[in-house]
């Protein structure tokens, strides 16, 4: 059984991966780790100790950006309304997927895609905006018919565009646009389907304007 770091190191463990999650947002996974070392207060020496090789660093840092992520969820729908924490939850996912911008394609040529590290990624990211979906369509503020898979999904193809330049402010107001149609038509919503009578008087006013 792994015995628990000390304070002091854990302390140091943590601002390691700080530091590299912010070295690799902007550099890529080939950041140097002498300059992560110097950066976090540590001799490189500790570095080693914590990580002894890059690719072991690359999947902490990856580990830690979706325990973030998934921790968001609850702490959201803590703060703010179900349909507000869903939005937020959103845009913070545009963010992480720049973050994390190389993490994953570097860590699949190291393990396969079908590892417990993507796997239970995937699982948590599930289940992370199922909780947030599942909440707004029970408040009533988006579609009844929204499945939290294909949310996911959507904001995956959203982020796509992250690697562009200004990608990420693109993704948020693309991901805005999507909000947008998950309301739509929500019993909440003040964008329902008009009604048979009411197109048709919607048509006639055309007609006659």
């Amino acid at each position: 059984m792994e015995r628990p770091l000390r304070a002091d190191a854990q302390r140091n463990r943590e601002r390691i991966l700080e530091v590299a999650a912010k070295a690799f947002a902007q550099h890529g996974v080939e950041a140097s780790l002498e300059e992560i070392a110097r950066q976090a207060g540590v001799g490189v020496g500790t570095l080693y100790r914590h990580f002894p090789n890059r690719d072991l660093l690359v999947e902490a840092v990856f580990r830690r950006n979706v325990d973030q992520l998934v921790a968001s969820a609850d702490r959201l729908l803590e703060t703010l309304s179900p349909v507000e924490a869903l939005a937020q939850w959103m845009r913070e996912f545009v963010e992480y997927v720049s973050a994390k911008r190389g993490l994953a394609s570097h860590l699949k040529t190291v393990v396969s895609a079908e590892s417990d590290l993507f796997v239970s990624t995937h699982e948590r990211m599930n289940a992370a905006i199922g909780r947030l979906v599942d909440a707004a369509v029970a408040e009533g503020s988006i579609r009844p018919d929204v499945a939290a898979p294909d949310v996911l999904r959507a904001m995956a193809g959203v982020c796509m565009t992250s690697d562009l330049p200004g990608g990420e402010e693109q993704a948020c107001r693309i991901s805005a646009l999507f909000m947008d149609g998950l309301k739509y038509g929500c019993p909440g919503s003040a964008s329902k389907p008009a009604s048979g009578a009411r197109r048709q008087r919607l048509a006639s006013s055309r007609a006659h304007g």
